[in-house]
């Protein structure tokens, strides 16, 4: 029975996605009370942004290296509290700097070690619907931060978030040891992966380039380079027009696509067990398409919240799929980790070039024509999946004798 570990692996979820939120819109918060300008707030997110793309492949590596995954996620949150704390003591440049990188850095640990876990304490069958367990408590994590950080950076200070956030992050590390060594151990009795039973991998280069891998790491990009920028976009659309409402319309784009994640997750694991990978990622990618073209048709705030639920749709695919479509890939070759870090890599260009491309496009062109613009890569990438990636569920081969408990 590996059920205390699986729950213990629900908390880590849920505390880790709370520690991390303190670094999106809070953190900008605390920093202009600062005296930051919005020039020097976003030049350092785009550093650390441009350094955890660069740690993507070589964090992979890492967690591929180390024998004991919880090891791993552990000491990327000690590095995520110590960035935190040093934020919270000392807003200057150089300090904010180093601590933004060091997240960055973390982060890239983080999400492989979770799911390299998750891959050891599931059962081959029902991994997907147990990575949509993992989306499930992040994205609770996700709204509880929200709602606990707005209530503290309002009734108390600003830098009482980034505390917060630590305080999360040793929540965390106790989760984590919550999870058991002998459950890790067992891997072999409810799965076949070549990743969590430590066998030897196959070399680095026939992943690397493994055409399925890099299909999904060209899918992965295109709806990336459409999705990143919606959000932005939409928000000053509104801070123009409605400035007294663009907290609360921010704070409910991102809680309800959040809310709608966590509802629909394991049924998108079941979905994609049921019926292929193909066939709900393409319904990710056309969901991202739609909200794009939904949002060029109305630029009001209170509708576009309501398409911003399409972004959970969107959401809780990738956050599934993504990983699950990798263990696929990596399933008879080992370093599963690594992939992750290459697919990370794509997703982080792909975003990057987002928020450049909608601001650019909108300047030019108009708010409607960009936004229908940026539904274009996930119709692309859609029509990719569709013609060019291979049904990654049969690489995964037989399953394993049912009858093991979780």
């Amino acid at each position: 029975m590996v059920k205390p570990s699986l729950t213990a692996l629900n908390r880590v979820n849920l505390l880790v996605a709370l520690m991390q939120t303190g670094f999106g819109a809070f953190l900008s918060v605390y920093l202009t009370t600062h005296g930051w300008s919005a020039s020097e707030i976003g030049g350092v997110l785009s550093a650390a942004a441009l350094a955890s793309m660069a740690a993507q492949v070589p964090a992979g590596m890492l967690v591929d290296a180390a024998r004991d995954k919880r090891i791993a996620a552990g000491l990327a949150v000690v590095m995520v509290m110590v960035a935190a704390l040093v934020i919270g003591v000392s807003p200057g440049h150089g300090p904010v700097l180093m601590a933004e990188i060091m997240q960055g850095a973390a982060g890239c640990v983080l999400g492989p070690a979770i799911a390299a876990i998750t891959l050891a304490l599931t059962r081959k069958e029902g991994l997907g619907e147990r990575l949509g367990h993992n989306v499930r408590f992040a994205a609770m994590g996700s709204v509880l931060a929200a709602g606990m950080m707005g209530v503290v950076g309002t009734w108390y200070s600003h830098r009482a978030t980034l505390f917060l956030a630590a305080a999360a992050g040793a929540a965390a590390l106790g989760a984590l040891w919550g999870i058991r060594r002998k459950d890790m151990a067992t891997a072999r009795l409810r799965t076949d992966h070549k990743s969590a039973l430590r066998e030897e991998p196959h070399s680095r280069r026939e992943v690397i380039s493994d055409p399925a891998l890099l299909m999904f790491g060209g899918c992965v990009f295109l709806f990336y380079l459409g999705n990143a920028g919606l959000l932005p976009l939409a928000a000053g659309i509104v801070a123009r027009e409605d400035a007294r409402h663009v907290e609360l319309f921010v704070a409910a784009a991102i809680v309800v696509p959040q809310v709608l994640a966590a509802m629909l997750s394991p049924q998108i694991g079941r979905l994609a067990q049921a019926y292929g990978r193909r066939a709900v990622l393409i319904g990710g990618f056309l969901a991202m398409a739609v909200r794009a073209l939904l949002l060029a048709g109305d630029g009001a705030a209170w509708p576009m919240i309501g398409f911003q639920a399409l972004d959970g749709i969107s959401a809780a695919v990738m956050g599934v799929l993504v990983p699950l479509v990798v263990a696929d890939i990596t399933h008879r070759r080992g370093r599963f980790n690594l992939a992750m870090g290459i697919v990370g890599v794509f997703m982080g260009i792909g975003a990057a070039l987002s928020t450049y491309l909608a601001g650019a496009l909108a300047d030019r062109f108009g708010n409607a024509i960009a936004f229908q613009i940026l539904a274009v890569p996930g119709i692309l990438a859609a029509m990719l999946v569709w013609f060019g990636l291979p049904e990654t569920r049969h690489r995964a081969g037989d399953e394993v004798a049912a009858g093991h408990d979780e």
